[in-house]
């Protein structure tokens, strides 16, 4: 089973993924695919108030290329990313916990004390592949807020299942969940 996703001018066949007994998503993945990768970095970049923030953060891994090529085409600097475990070039690391539908279990998220240090007083938009039940963007929410930043903005490719409906993101189009003979969830 596939969904057909138009996002960001292009097409795309998403296989239909089992995450429990009653619940199925479309696998978004943006690794290898530059075409999308570009496309939709570009379509994000333009939903967004390019003077609301300093840095931009996402969390690993499938949000990296993304992030790049928006800090590329934005001409940024630097970019920050919230590891999924402390790194020993990582000196004295802050982290939160943070639950995803992807990810089994709970996982935690690291950003080291010279990222840290670069956000505090700063102003920081997040950026995600997809948004679901917020999990992730709740925990880099948190990061941000630790190290003495303020999120000004939430933006990311799709916005799947309920967070279509939420009004503090930005997000390109919206990605359905699934029943188990492939039909969407309403």
């Amino acid at each position: 089973m596939h969904y057909t996703l138009n996002v960001a001018g292009l097409q795309r066949q998403l296989p239909i993924c089992k995450v429990t007994d009653d619940l199925y998503i479309a696998a978004f993945v943006v690794f290898g695919d530059a075409e999308l990768t570009v496309a939709c970095a570009r379509d994000l970049l333009k939903l967004v108030d390019m003077d609301s923030f300093d840095y931009m953060l996402t969390a690993e891994a499938k949000g990296i290329p993304l992030i790049h090529e928006m800090a590329r085409q934005a001409g940024a600097e630097k970019y920050i990313l919230a590891r999924k475990g402390a790194k020993v070039y990582m000196p004295n690391p802050i982290h939160v916990e943070d639950e995803s539908i992807t990810t089994a279990g709970r996982q935690e998220l690291y950003l080291g004390r010279d990222d840290a240090e670069l956000i505090r007083g700063k102003r920081v938009l997040l950026v995600d592949d997809v948004i679901s039940t917020g999990g992730s963007l709740h925990a880099m929410e948190e990061l941000v807020k630790l190290a003495g930043g303020t999120v000004t903005g939430r933006a990311a490719v799709l916005a799947e299942g309920d967070a279509r409906t939420r009004t503090d993101i930005k997000f390109l189009a919206p990605l359905p969940v699934f029943n188990a003979d492939g039909s969407i969830k309403e």
